[in-house]
Parts: C-alpha cells; structure tokens; sequence
C-alpha cells in the first residue's frame, strides 16, 4: 500500500497542489485521444482530491490521487507526480 501520509500525519498531497506527471502513465480517456493510448508523462494539472474514506470508513485505493488537466481528470498514484513550486 502507497503511504500518502508524512511522518507528521499530514498527506503528501493535498488538493489545490501543482503538480506534474513524472512518470509514463498511458490513459485511452483523454477527451482529444478518445479510444488511444496517450501518455501523460510531462503533463502539468492540479490535485482535485486525495481519496482517504468512503462514507467515513478508511479505504486503501490503488490509485488514490485524482488529478485535474483542465477538463480531464485521471487517478493517479503519489509515486507518479512530483509537486512543482
């Protein structure tokens, strides 16, 4: 299981961080590559939410960071993003 958390208890990501796709991610929902592989390696978007509980009991998604690019949204892993300043 990924830790999403710092030694503090604080998450690693919060929504509203800038962040950028340091690893190759292939998606085939991109609304402009519909049905084809892309990959967002290099794509810059903002963390939407860091998915932690589901009706208030703990849960241990795979890929528990959803990440906006303008319109698109994907879930990616923490270990895939690195924050930019």
């Amino acid at each position: 299981m990924t830790n999403l958390r710092r030694s503090t208890g604080q998450p690693v990501m919060q929504p509203g961080d800038k962040v950028k796709v340091s690893s190759s991610v292939v998606v085939f929902h991109h609304p402009q590559h519909r049905g084809q592989a892309f990959d967002l390696e290099g794509q810059e978007g903002e963390v939407v939410s860091v998915l932690e509980s589901w009706k208030g009991r703990p849960i241990s998604p795979t890929l528990p960071v959803v990440v906006a690019f303008g319109k698109f949204k994907a879930h990616l892993r923490s270990d895939e993003l690195s924050a930019l300043a």
